[in-house]
């Protein structure tokens, strides 16, 4: 592979263009000035949370205003949008818009996955160690009422931690918990592997794809889990409180969160609403949280999924991929030691500091504008297309000078 350095010098952003065998691509240029980033700030945090774009901050106003107003709002306002976004969703990962739900958080999904799934006496739930609280929680709460154990699976050197998941998932597996990569430090779970395995013993499939999806190519219809949740604040570029559940087919005529009645038939007949009906919709809309139509934060949701379909989910991952190799070269020449790709979420890194340090590296980064976060003692790296060259020089100087 070749790969040739070219400067955008109206925004100062680096891009590449790759030869491969299979021909040409380019990645994608700085998409800073989407952005209300200060030039003096090096953002390098998307993993805490995303900033939005000021197209996604003009959506929410216009929405939000749209409430000041109320006699503008019709009855087909509570619905157009809901269905956009799930239909915007599914296209992004490879599944129909009726098994997509609209909630709130991945602690939402994540209890609606565990109301739905069995666990008893000498069965198992198999997660990561350090795993998200989200995607803990609800399981230690359904073996402690059903029965059952969790087995939590730990790293082990530069092991690709998916070959230590496959050997606990057995038949005595009930449910397999994961993520696609960790949120301490980027390591990668092979979901597909991990999906073939949970098929052999009949065990369920539970995702929480947070820190993933919008970054990673994820085809739900390839790993076919059972639930699958995202939290939309920072891979995929949308506000806080937004975010979206794949629910498999086998499961939809399960028992959702709420009693709402926007999910049910003849919902969109207000005047009948008193005429009520244990009938849902079809799919996986009985899931969806009350005042999903949130006239406020779903235009803002809708306009970033526009944003990533338009860059392309494939070319952001290549994009970033190709900026961390070079930053993670340059973090290995200060001896930080960092998962190899193969091992870990391209668009993540997870630095582990070469010694003991003796001062608040992050307050300093944080004083010198840079922000990145620190999550089970690694440092956790995460750039976006807002980045630039800049960004990862100051960075790195920064760094290089308080070790």
């Amino acid at each position: 592979m070749v790969v040739c350095h070219v400067y955008h010098y109206d925004f100062k952003c680096l891009f590449s263009i790759k030869l491969k065998v299979v021909g040409y691509f380019m990645t994608i240029p700085c998409q800073r000035h989407l952005f209300s980033i200060p030039t003096d700030v090096a953002y390098l945090n998307t993993a805490y949370m995303s900033p939005l774009m000021t197209s996604v901050v003009d959506s929410i106003n216009l929405g939000a205003r749209l409430k000041a107003t109320p006699w503008d709002i019709s009855i087909p306002d509570f619905f157009k949008n809901s269905e956009l976004a799930r239909e915007l969703f599914s296209r992004i990962v490879n599944v129909k818009p009726e098994s997509v739900a609209l909630v709130p958080s991945a602690s939402y999904g994540m209890e609606t996955a565990a109301r739905n799934l069995k666990v008893g006496e000498g069965q198992t739930i198999v997660m990561l160690e350090n795993q998200f609280p989200s995607n803990v929680y609800p399981w230690r709460r359904l073996i402690k009422k059903t029965g059952g154990k969790i087995i939590k699976v730990s790293e082990e050197d530069d092991r690709p931690i998916t070959e230590a998941l496959l050997e606990k998932i057995d038949k005595n597996c009930a449910i397999v918990a994961l993520p696609n990569v960790l949120w301490t430090n980027g390591i990668l779970v092979d979901l597909i592997a991990v999906g073939k395995k949970c098929k052999q013993v009949g065990a369920a499939l539970v995702l929480d794809l947070t820190q993933s999806l919008g970054a990673m190519e994820t085809n739900l219809s390839e790993i076919d889990p059972d639930f699958a949740v995202v939290a939309s604040y920072k891979w995929m570029l949308s506000p806080y409180s937004t975010g979206y559940l794949y629910v498999s087919e086998k499961h939809w005529d399960g028992d959702p969160l709420e009693g709402n009645w926007i999910s049910r038939k003849e919902s969109k007949n207000f005047s009948n609403l008193i005429d009520y009906t244990d009938n849902y919709e079809v799919g996986a809309m009985r899931f969806d949280v009350g005042e999903r139509a949130n006239f406020a934060l779903l235009p803002g949701a809708i306009q970033a999924m526009k944003q990533i379909e338009e860059w392309g989910v494939k070319d952001i991952e290549s994009t970033l991929s190709h900026n961390n190799s070079i930053l993670s070269e340059r973090l290995r020449h200060l001896g930080f030691l960092i998962p190899s790709e193969s091992n870990r979420g391209s668009h993540f890194i997870g630095a582990t500091f070469p010694c003991e340090l003796k001062k608040d590296i992050l307050q300093i980064l944080a004083s010198n504008q840079i922000y990145v976060s620190e999550r089970g003692g690694v440092m956790r790296i995460t750039p976006h297309l807002w980045n630039n060259i800049a960004d990862f020089d100051k960075f790195i100087n920064v760094l290089s000078e308080n070790l």
